[in-house]
């Protein structure tokens, strides 16, 4: 039988000396083994949680170690992360167990010899933990940037961006939500399914779903689900997953039957295909990205729902001449941070730095600049992010219409209103919506 432990060491050793997306890391490790639902449930609690908690797990090394977090041997710092992370966050597993097993994880690695390191730091973590309630073992320092870093696990940078923008009370509340792993939202094809017969079919396979507000095509799984593909109505092109903050950028585009449609980031095709939905499958809609390889899977997602209306068009969306005012709406889900998913992807606030996302600022200007010019007068563009640095969302709003004055903010309809502001444009706040963060705004072109 297949060590879950074992696993998710592997596995973080290939996110922290190899550079591997949390995501990629755990299909390696998972791809050549099979394991039961509660050993791959504890294995990817243990690679998302260590990764997720980094910075907690490292400041508890420094207090309780002889040597600082960045000075430990890489693989034992690893198994230092996991027998923490099961003792701080995981009550179910017995803290004896947690001990042991890291103890023999060490002696199955080259490690041997120090094992002993193993069983101090995680026993005295476990003395001190005795009730967490009262006296927390984690030593915190004042300064509130620092403290919330260290004690929800971001870096300095991120926690002082949301305490300007959101204050102290709502950033603790976005920190404690973006650390709780993430639900999996459905999005019903109604071209193939209605939302009563996949929640039945569902029911009856075991699997609790949940509709949502605001979002008439979405169902949320309760608990867990088991492999996807597996799922009634997924090779019958039922339904996609899609997370409900996504489902809502297709709905403030509205298309209309034998609308041209250009989605001008198209892949992995969530939003193209849900564009397809909504206007019925009639009409054109232009695939563009820039990565050929993505756009295979923009191309498997199509057929698979059994969609007629998407083209692909492979090529960098800042260079399509032919596409000059030829359509009738324009997304651009445009490439960003991705703070806004930080839950599902939690190695984002590791890779990410300020100076990444001026670059990545820089490329949304100039994707807007490009794909507006591609508008028809009185046609509508809708930008979108998974992100919720300003930088890349007011920033390059206000930018652009100050710069083209025959460009204006449209009204989001009346479905929307939960998430608009008085500026007109949308924002989703995690910790409020209960869904990923995404910031869009619906802009029309007035006319030369």
């Amino acid at each position: 039988m297949a060590n879950p432990r074992q696993l998710a060491f592997l596995a973080l050793r290939d996110i922290h000396s190899h550079g591997a997306f949390t995501d990629i890391a755990l299909d390696r490790v998972l791809r050549h083994t099979t394991l039961n639902r509660p050993d791959r449930a504890l294995l990817t609690d243990l690679v998302y949680g260590t990764t997720r908690h980094t910075r907690t797990l490292d400041a508890l090394i420094d207090q309780l170690g002889k040597k600082k977090a960045h000075q430990q041997p890489p693989d034992l710092r690893l198994i230092l992360h996991l027998g923490l992370y099961q003792l701080r966050y995981l009550q179910r597993i017995p803290p004896s167990a947690a001990v042991n097993t890291s103890v023999e994880l060490a002696k199955a690695n080259q490690l041997k010899g120090l094992a002993g390191v193993v069983n101090g730091v995680l026993r005295q973590y476990a003395r001190l933990n005795t009730n967490p309630q009262l006296d927390d073992p984690l030593q915190l320092p004042p300064q509130p940037i620092q403290r919330l870093g260290i004690l929800y696990s971001f870096p300095d940078w991120i926690i002082e961006l949301w305490l300007n923008q959101l204050g102290i009370e709502e950033t603790e509340a976005l920190c404690q939500w973006f650390n709780q792993p993430p639900t999996i939202d459905l999005r019903i094809n109604p071209l193939n399914a209605s939302i009563d017969t996949v929640e039945t079919a569902m029911q009856a396979a075991g699997i609790q779903v949940q509709r949502l507000p605001h979002l008439p095509q979405a169902l949320r799984f309760q608990g867990s689900t088991g492999s996807i593909q597996t799922l009634p109505g997924f090779n019958e092109g039922w339904w996609t997953i899609q997370d409900s903050s996504a489902q809502l950028v297709s709905h403030l585009l509205n298309p209309q039957p034998h609308d041209v449609i250009i989605d001008a980031c198209a892949a992995p095709g969530g939003k193209t295909t849900h564009l397809a939905e909504l206007m019925r499958d009639r009409g054109t809609i232009w695939a563009c990205d820039k990565a050929a390889s993505r756009l295979k899977k923009v191309k498997a997602n199509t057929q698979r729902l059994q969609l007629q209306s998407i083209q692909i068009c492979p090529g960098d969306s800042r260079d399509f001449p032919q596409f000059t005012q030829k359509a009738d709406t324009v997304l651009l889900d445009a490439p960003c941070s991705g703070l806004g998913t930080l839950h599902r992807r939690p190695d984002i606030r590791w890779r990410c730095t300020p100076a990444r996302v001026q670059e990545l600022s820089v490329l949304q200007s100039e994707l807007l600049t490009q794909t507006a010019t591609w508008v028809k007068p009185g046609g509508v563009l809708v930008y979108a992010t998974c992100t919720l640095h300003p930088q890349e969302n007011e920033a390059v709003i206000q930018a652009f219409l100050e710069r083209h004055l025959h460009w204006c903010i449209d009204a989001p309809p009346p479905t929307l209103t939960a998430f608009s502001t008085p500026q007109g444009w949308l924002k989703v706040l995690p910790h409020q919506h209960q869904m990923d963060g995404f910031f869009m705004v619906r802009l029309k072109h007035l006319g030369d």
